[in-house]
């Protein structure tokens, strides 16, 4: 039994360090495309006939808080009227929809080339509403706005002219986030999506590695789109799909690191939950779907072929973290246990390094969007082992929904509930797409709370604090999840 668990820990750590050095690659390219010049094309819109026709596309299911902002920001998009088209892909089944069209109306009412477009079922969700939307498009290329962003008046001006380029087919740009500063859980949301925003996506966009369209702040080539074999809705994230796909067909994505986006971020733990889940059970499904394709693909390189492989089970990664965290107090006893194995476990030890890797790779990024110097590096050093340690109280959670997309198991697209928070304090307890239940998730949570206290305990009993900061973090992580998910049932 104890050579069993010290194997499994063992290869979950090895497989961690291999994700951490495909990081520090990722890393590697990010400084080196810092200091490569991006010398954006410009459109000349003294020219008309150098202008293409844009459709934007805003899928809604039941956004009564944020619809109205949506619409009004889209409304001053700084493009000619006569170019650009708007659909908004209404799903929805509430009281949202009336009042979306009377503003849809008073938008019509002042020239904009705005469609109300409804269905009767949501049959493929997200993806099957764009996909019936882009039967009707007018648009050569299709900007998609998910309900919570509010793209800045310019935003098709510095997306549109990189379709210059005849091979390209998306073009992403770098959420920024409204209410970063709202509470902790949404800070360390930021945290997290500025590592993907900033070295993820800048990294693999330029060592010419698959990089994903992220569902909204992106704007597609209609042709590209078809050519990839259009939406699918057999995942829950059909845009990291339809990106691999297009991306197997060789054409290329664009990534605009200085162009940002902004949205919203989940305020309550209930609607974070939602979102990771989807997002990590459609990256598993992906995984299944697509891997396997693209390994066999003579055309792709093998670097690109290890880069994505953790790219699509990136969010696997939660799986071997929550393995090792539950073995690693076993793993302190048998080493107490054993001191002539000592030098095992002191080797073993130097997969610490992988720990050391990741704190360089969100330095840089975190340094990109808040500024270097002492006094910022001191709240970086916080905050990153603050994000770690939620990051594993979610681990059973998000591992959960990884193993439902790897073993197939099929479910809803559930919507993350949006709250259109403008300002610290202002309270989300009143939206009524909140579901209020305690979870299973959450009692497990709550015991795993409980095992890392007596981990804790364990190294003072023992006199082993080898893995104490490890286990104060994964104490502080779970009890964070469980009791704000419990308090929020309140």
């Amino acid at each position: 039994m104890e050579t069993a668990v010290i194997i499994l820990y063992t290869l979950a750590l090895a497989v961690i360090f291999l994700y951490s050095l495909a990081q520090l690659n990722l890393l590697l390219n990010y400084l080196k495309a810092k200091k490569s010049a991006d010398n954006a094309p410009v459109f000349d819109f003294s020219k008309s006939e150098e202008i293409p026709v844009v459709t934007v596309q805003l899928p809604l299911y039941n956004e009564m808080y944020v619809v109205e902002r949506l619409l009004e920001s889209i409304a001053k998009l700084d493009y000619p009227k006569d170019k650009l088209e708007i659909q908004v892909l209404d799903d929805s089944t509430d009281a949202s929809l009336e009042t979306t069209r009377k503003q849809i109306n008073q938008l019509q009412d002042q020239g904009l080339d705005i469609k109300h477009i409804t269905r009767t079922d949501r049959s493929g969700f997200k993806a099957g509403a764009l996909k019936e939307g882009l039967l009707i498009a007018k648009g050569e290329y299709i900007a998609i706005f998910d309900s919570d962003f509010v793209p800045n008046p310019d935003w098709l001006q510095k997306t549109v002219p990189y379709f210059k380029d005849s091979k390209i087919g998306v073009v992403q740009t770098r959420w920024a986030h409204l209410n970063r500063d709202y509470s902790l859980l949404t800070k360390i949301q930021a945290f997290a999506l500025d590592f993907h925003f900033v070295l993820e996506q800048v990294g693999r966009n330029f060592g010419h590695h698959f990089i994903n369209f992220n569902g909204t702040a992106g704007i597609w080539r209609k042709t590209c789109i078809l050519d990839a074999g259009n939406w699918q809705g057999d995942t829950l994230t059909e845009d990291l799909d339809l990106s691999y796909r297009a991306q197997l067909k060789k054409w290329d994505f664009k990534y605009l690191i200085d162009v940002e986006t902004p949205a919203e971020l989940p305020v309550a733990i209930s609607a974070a939950r939602s979102q990771q889940f989807r997002w990590n059970k459609g990256a598993a499904e992906n995984f299944q779907k697509l891997y396997g394709r693209l390994l066999k693909d003579p055309t792709v390189s093998f670097k690109t072929k290890f880069h994505s492989f953790f790219h699509l089970l990136n969010s696997s990664m939660f799986l071997l973290v929550l393995l090792v965290a539950i073995l690693s107090v076993p793993v302190l006893y048998i080493k107490n246990n054993n001191p002539a194995y000592s030098w095992y476990f002191n080797m073993i030890a130097a997969f610490a390094v992988s720990t050391i890797i990741f704190f360089g790779c969100y330095w840089v990024t975190y340094k990109k969007i808040h500024g270097g110097g002492f006094k910022n590096f001191f709240r970086y050093i916080g905050m990153f082992f603050t994000f770690f340690s939620i990051a594993m109280g979610f681990s059973v959670h998000n591992s959960l929904a990884v193993l439902e997309g790897h073993f197939g198991k099929k479910s809803e697209f559930i919507r993350t509930p949006k709250f259109n928070i403008k300002k610290k304090g202002d309270s989300y307890k009143a939206n009524i797409y909140l579901k209020k239940h305690l979870s299973l998730n959450t009692i497990i949570e709550s015991l795993l709370f409980l095992y890392f206290g007596f981990a804790i305990y364990s190294a003072f009993a023992i006199q082993d604090f080898g893995l104490v900061l490890f286990h104060l973090m994964l104490f502080f992580g779970f009890g964070f999840v469980a009791f704000k998910s419990i308090f929020s049932q309140a």
